[in-house]
């Protein structure tokens, strides 16, 4: 634009004198000059002249003018990346020569990243606004380097190339990290493939990465340092794994530590010890055994070439400890040792460093009744304990703690003899008993039938509870199968014995209703006594039936002491007084007939009463 106000200036002062070129004149070039250098001609051409109708030109030259145009400037309606030159830098721009009808402008700040910009230079940029209220031509380098950059960026995703990239500043779970002027995220699992425990350490370092994952909807780049030295490692690891041997004894040091074992970094290659392989005695965490970066010897237990994995053993390389044990060492002999685990069948006891033996839960009491072996010992207990049984090939041995107090079975006959009382603890339920410890080893058993002479239980909860105190008879007595038969019932007479005299068959007795019932009705004599009335036996004289708290008399017409049953009735009263008077009408029937004192008439006058009274006249 500054070239074209000069040739106006020029143009002003002298028009007639000095044609501008393009016009049809003499001095003018000829067409073929034209077409030989049409960057030149172009780059003179007056386009103010042009436009203010000074210098006329005709349709043919015009046509091809605009030809020209059409092959040599740039099409500003393209959204293409373009390289311009930087023609003039002001306070606040850069203009640009794109090689367009104008020149461009672009702020200065878009070139921050770069404080050495020149005169001279090419820069990439893109047409932002064609054409301002000024007329001006606006561009933008920075939307050019951003499409520029993605343009990189997706190149070296699909063709995985290396990239270089500054990483700029940390954040949650990794870096971020500038590559081509794009943020990219870098994990930390990423980083590099050995654990990273100081992120702040890669801040401001320039890297090399591989870009392993483009989210185009998101615009996420992630990027990855691990990626370019796995691929090193890889062959590092075959070529290593190649030369190992199954028994062979490498130097390492620990590369990471997890709950269930260590890494070790044997030189380019990483071995597994698994927890069960640092040591001969149980341990509940590997940094109890190794710690970070400690150097230590490992032996090869097993490795697998096709996936690169190594097993390595650290207990190994010392002598197995049951191979060290006490060789006079033997059943029956006593031994010390720490609990270390305890199961709900027992408990293992480590009598020496890697050597264990199991109590089970059977030899920690004599009594029969098993409990958990938590209700006796706890994990870290010191305890003493009887070798039972010790077999040095298959290593196990079996301990026992009830062995080392005297058998309370050894003199049962003589502290419990049968029909001795006794009182006991409730230990345990069962649906068809109670389980009674009368002391530690001695248990007795309760079944649910001796628990009362009056009750009727359907399960033993519903008459007593767990740890109450219970006095017992002994009822049986088995020494060679270690049982106790006992019973709480025994403790007091059956009181039955003296119900089935009070209410013997035929014995009367006065009592309410107490519930109606299917079938009948029942009525509560005593505590225990609970009888049954049959509905037909709850007829009154009238005809009408007693209902629920009605008082009456009951005769009883059942007794069974062994199923504690009883049954009475109400309507036997007043038939049995029914059947006297037919009686007494019968004796004075026979009595008229031998002294003949009484006529016909009396009976039938006494039987009319009998029918009236029976009919409720």
């Amino acid at each position: 634009m500054a070239e074209d106000k000069k040739n106006q200036d020029v143009q002003d002062e002298n028009l007639e004198v000095q044609p501008v070129a393009g016009m049809a004149t003499s001095s003018q070039p000829a067409p073929s000059e034209q077409q030989e250098n049409p960057e030149k001609f172009l780059e003179e051409f007056n386009w103010h002249n042009y436009e203010e109708g000074i210098d006329p030109i005709d349709d043919e030259k015009l046509e091809e003018f605009e030809k020209l145009v059409a092959e040599n400037f740039v099409d500003t309606l393209n959204d293409e990346v373009v390289t311009g030159k930087v023609i003039n830098i002001t306070d606040r721009d850069a203009i640009i020569d794109i090689n367009a009808k104008s020149e461009g402008v672009i702020s200065l700040n878009e070139f921050r990243y770069n404080p050495d910009l020149k005169v001279g230079d090419d820069v990439e940029v893109l047409i932002d606004v064609r054409e301002d209220s000024t007329g001006q031509l606006i561009l933008s380098h920075r939307k050019a380097r951003v499409i520029q950059a993605w343009d990189r960026v997706n190149k070296a995703h699909d063709e995985s190339l290396i990239v270089n990239g500054f990483v700029k500043c940390r954040t949650k779970g990794g870096m971020i990290v500038d590559v081509f002027g794009i943020e990219a995220f870098l994990p930390g699992s990423q980083i590099d493939v050995k654990p990273i425990r100081d992120y702040d350490a890669y801040v401001g370092k320039t890297m090399e990465f591989k870009v392993v994952k483009i989210n185009h909807e998101f615009k996420n780049v992630v990027v990855s340092h691990k990626a370019l030295i796995e691929a090193d490692i890889e062959e590092q690891k075959k070529e290593i794994i190649g030369q190992l041997e199954k028994g062979q004894v490498l130097e390492g040091t620990v590369k990471n530590i997890t709950s269930y074992g260590v890494f070790v970094d044997l030189g380019g290659v990483d071995g597994l010890v698994h927890i069960t392989d640092l040591s001969w005695s149980r341990i509940n965490h590997p940094n109890e055994i190794v710690e970070l970066d400690q150097k230590l010897n490992v032996v090869i237990l097993d490795f697998d070439e096709a996936k690169t994995r190594i097993q390595l053993g650290l207990k190994q390389l010392s002598k197995h400890p049951w191979e060290a044990l006490d060789e006079n060492l033997k059943v029956g002999d006593k031994v010390k040792g720490k609990v270390v685990v305890i199961a709900d069948y027992g408990a293992f006891i480590e009598v020496a460093d890697g050597v264990e033996g199991l109590i089970h839960v059977s030899e920690m009491s004599w009594s029969t009744h098993l409990r958990s072996a938590q209700d006796f010992v706890n994990v870290g207990d010191e305890v003493e304990a009887q070798i039972l049984t010790l077999d040095r090939e298959d290593r196990k041995m079996s301990l026992g703690i009830k062995q080392l107090t005297p058998d309370p079975w050894t003199d049962i006959t003589t502290k419990y003899p049968v029909g001795s009382k006794h009182k006991g603890i409730v230990r345990n339920f069962t649906n068809f008993g109670v389980f009674v410890e009368l002391e530690e080893g001695i248990d007795g058993l309760i079944y649910i039938s001796d628990l009362s002479w009056t009750k009727k239980i359907k399960h033993p909860s519903e008459f007593t509870n767990v740890g109450d105190e219970l006095e017992v008879v002994v009822l049986e007595l088995d020494v060679d199968g270690r049982k106790l038969s006992l019973g709480h019932k025994q403790v007091e007479d059956n009181p039955w014995d003296k119900y089935e005299t009070e209410f013997a068959v035929g014995t009367k007795h006065t009592a309410e209703i107490a519930e109606i019932v299917d079938k009948g009705a029942t009525i509560d004599f005593n505590e225990d006594i609970t009888a049954f009335v049959p509905t037909r036996h709850l007829e009154k004289e009238d005809g009408n039936k007693l209902t629920k708290g009605e008082s009456a008399e009951f005769q009883i017409i059942e007794f069974n002491k062994e199923f504690k049953r009883v049954v009475a009735s109400h309507m036997a009263i007043h038939k049995e007084e029914e059947q006297q008077i037919v009686k007494q009408a019968a004796k004075k029937a026979a009595a008229s007939q031998s002294k003949d004192k009484t006529t016909i008439g009396d009976v039938n006058a006494d039987l009319q009463a009998l029918k009236d009274k029976m009919e409720g006249k």
